[in-house]
């Protein structure tokens, strides 16, 4: 299962910056990251590899490294 997560970063360093001081908490969370992509304007998606669902919701809801406008979905392979 993987969760791609979607926000906004007007300053993608800064960003970067916040997410990977949030790597250790990642890891806590049952979650490895996949790919980052920086899209148009400020858009960043980060897609993770789910290794616990509850755990990465928990984290999900706490958090505030990604910014304003998050938006995410836990996907499965079809």
């Amino acid at each position: 299962m993987q969760l791609l997560v979607q926000t906004t970063a007007p300053d993608f360093a800064s960003w970067k910056a916040a997410f990977d001081a949030e790597a250790e908490n990642i890891a806590n969370a049952g979650l490895s990251t996949l790919q980052i992509w920086q899209g148009d304007g400020p858009a960043v998606l980060v897609l993770f590899e789910v290794h616990n669902r509850a755990r990465a919701e928990d984290w999900l809801a706490r958090q505030a490294a990604f910014g304003k406008g998050l938006s995410a979905q836990f996907l499965r392979t079809a």
